[in-house]
């Protein structure tokens, strides 16, 4: 199914990847959000778990080896097209955010991004992301520790 004007929302996969007080950051080189950052992620492929898809994109994207620790959130990336000689809903994603921790490897960008870095969560502000993407990765330290809270 072509991305963008889709018959139906696609389901992506965005993954906030923590290794102690950084988080790591792609910059995209595909639409939507071209040249912006966030966090690493994709499109789920047939037969593939959200959990498989999370660990795929953030090896094709950066190199790095995560484990997946839950569920952050679902977010809805909708937007109509601003071009006037087209109308309708440009792209429709339906996002499911999952909170990771770093394995192993160092940023390189790969696949669909120009860039990869791990950012200190406190320099934030200097990345200007999508409004959403802030908050899940505002989240993402919480469902960690919730989670290893109950495997103790």
């Amino acid at each position: 199914m072509k991305r963008d004007f889709p018959d139906r929302p696609l389901v992506g996969v965005g993954v906030v990847v923590l290794k102690g007080e950084s988080v790591l950051l792609v910059r995209r080189g595909t639409p939507p959000r071209v040249g912006q950052w966030s966090i690493p992620g994709g499109g789920q492929e047939l037969g593939e778990t959200v959990a498989e898809a999370a660990v795929r994109e953030v090896l094709e994207e950066t190199g790095i080896s995560i484990t997946v620790k839950g569920l952050i959130d679902v977010v809805d990336l909708i937007r109509p097209s601003e071009d006037p000689d087209r109308t309708g809903i440009e792209f429709h994603y339906t996002l499911i955010d999952l909170a990771a921790v770093w394995l192993e490897g160092e940023p390189v960008a790969g696949d669909d991004v120009t860039e990869a870095r791990w950012v200190p969560t406190n320099d934030l502000a200097d990345y200007i992301l999508w409004s959403e993407t802030e908050r899940i990765i505002r989240l993402a330290g919480d469902v960690i520790s919730r989670k290893s809270a109950l495997a103790e």
